[in-house]
């Protein structure tokens, strides 16, 4: 006969079962006891935070890495900077700097989505747990750095995974941790005895509600002391990619290179987008990719034309092209690629061809011109409608007798958007940094001009109408006007996607 006995140790503790067995077995508990206590705990067990390390993780960190490819170091240099670039922008010495984390999102219920960090808080800290905060006190060219945590509960964790808890805040590189139930309060006693100058904050996107009418309260009920957005300042670090962000730039690029070049040669006319979808994401993950780096654009025939399609629900068929954009994200880091390419193992159409050449051409003209002198991205937007436009009057798009800021403007309606954006941590990088600067060592952008022409479109002839083509490649910038193209590996000659 069994008995179970449940005992509550403590508030900090999980209740715990012992079984009691009664039989007719003479049994001496002291010699239980003693073989129990045999069973020692092990000394040599490896440490566990609330993300990977190289003693857990190995084959995804190096000795000596922080995250993928970077050390602490780096994270903490990062934060001097920040504050370096704060205090030269600043002519007021003393700063409050309150970056928060996301939130964990859910997809139904208790169900929750996959965690993505927020990039400006991943920048700064290289923490990946959700419910986190960093605080910056500076003072003059000092400044004491407060990362704000879930501490363990053995419960929770359970559930969610284990945290790193507060006990080992220079595992983070900074000088305290503590608990982010305890935020609101320290930051109105910080704020209050401190009295900074100025707290930066933004009120904008910041996931923390209850946060966000603390700081406003505090500004409006302060000493006169300025709120503003930190978001520009690291936008600004962020544009510059250091060597080793560089790095993982290339190894991004070169897993969704590889990943578009398998998915380009397994597709057929007897399958969907959805499984163009689902081939790419494998094989971006097979090489290490921690997922796909937004839902990819898998648009097969007259879809092409719709420039944000992601239904990704038709089948192929034979005869029409497949405008794919999809990109992975690789150890924080972002690539973002587009390739054009027919269904089948056959030749472009007539057609089809006309308008790959133009946009291939432009794009290739464009590479060659940032090798000249330094543009901005503007600037290459503006040359881009000018090129495509030089061809559209060739095949009798676009009036003969336009120049100028007409031609462009005719073009334009055959390319209604952009021809690159930064890339980093995120696909559309660095959004408070305008495209009008001119393009400087270090910064990573695409290159992606494109032709869309409507089914009902009247102006062109019927084979032209319902076609889609854009291609897309990721660049570095390096000194003296010379630019790598990361995603080189990746197919685009005609020769190369007809197969």
């Amino acid at each position: 006969m069994y008995k179970f006995i449940t005992k509550s140790v403590s508030k900090n503790y999980v209740p715990y079962s012992v079984c009691l067995c009664t039989s007719t077995v003479n049994t001496n508990l002291n010699e239980i006891g003693q073989g129990l206590r045999k069973i020692q705990p092990k000394t040599n067990e490896i440490k566990s935070y609330g993300q990977p390390t190289p003693d857990t993780h190995p084959h995804l960190l190096k000795p000596g890495e922080f995250t993928p490819g970077l050390t602490l170091a780096e994270f903490k240099s990062r934060r001097e900077r920040f504050v370096d670039k704060l205090l030269s922008s600043s002519n007021t010495k003393k700063h409050c700097v309150v970056i928060p984390s996301a939130k964990k999102k859910y997809m139904s219920g208790k169900i929750p989505y996959v965690f993505r960090q927020n990039t400006d808080f991943m920048y700064m800290t290289g923490c990946l747990e959700p419910d986190s905060c960093l605080l910056l006190e500076i003072d003059n060219e000092k400044f004491t750095s407060t990362m704000f945590l879930r501490p363990k509960d053995k419960n929770m964790e359970m559930w969610d995974g284990v945290v790193t808890g507060l006990g080992d805040p220079g595992f983070f590189g900074v000088d305290q941790a503590i608990d982010i139930a305890d935020l609101n309060n320290y930051l109105d006693l910080t704020f209050k005895s401190s009295q900074p100058d100025t707290l930066w904050y933004n009120t904008e996107e910041s996931e923390f509600t209850r946060l966000t009418s603390t700081v406003k309260e505090l500004v409006k009920s302060a000493w006169g002391a300025n709120l503003l957005s930190p978001t520009n300042l690291i936008h600004q670090l962020r544009l510059y990619k250091s060597s080793a962000e560089q790095k993982l730039m290339q190894k991004t690029c070169q897993i969704a290179s590889e990943a578009i070049n398998e998915t380009i040669s397994w597709s057929n006319p007897d399958i969907s987008e959805h499984h163009i979808f689902a081939k790419v994401d494998y094989e971006c993950r097979m090489r290490n990719a921690s997922y796909l780096a937004y839902p990819p654009v898998v648009a097969s025939g007259q879809n092409a034309t719709t420039i944000h399609y992601i239904n990704n629900c038709q089948m192929l068929k034979t005869g029409d092209t497949v405008l794919m954009d999809a990109g992975c994200e690789y150890g924080g880091y972002t690539s973002d690629i587009t390739r054009t390419f027919p269904v089948s193992k056959s030749k472009l159409s007539d057609a089809q061809r006309v308008l790959y050449e133009i946009v291939l051409e432009t794009q290739k003209s464009l590479i060659r011109k940032l090798q000249e002198k330094a543009y901005s991205l503007d600037e290459l937007f503006e040359i881009m409608c000018l090129e495509l436009g030089k061809y559209l009057k060739e095949i009798g798009f676009i009036p003969k007798h336009l120049s100028g800021v007409d031609l462009a403007r005719a073009s334009y309606k055959y390319c209604p958007h952009h021809v690159s954006h930064y890339l980093g941590m995120d696909v559309h990088d660095t959004p408070s940094i305008s495209r009008a600067i001119k393009l400087e060592p270090g910064m990573v952008f695409t290159i992606e001009p494109g032709l869309y022409i409507s089914a009902d479109n009247r102006v062109v002839s019927e084979e032209f109408r319902g076609l889609g083509v854009r291609i897309e490649d990721d660049a570095l910038m390096l000194p003296n006007n010379k630019v790598q193209i990361l995603t080189e590996a990746c197919v685009k000659e005609i020769k190369d996607i007809e197969r």
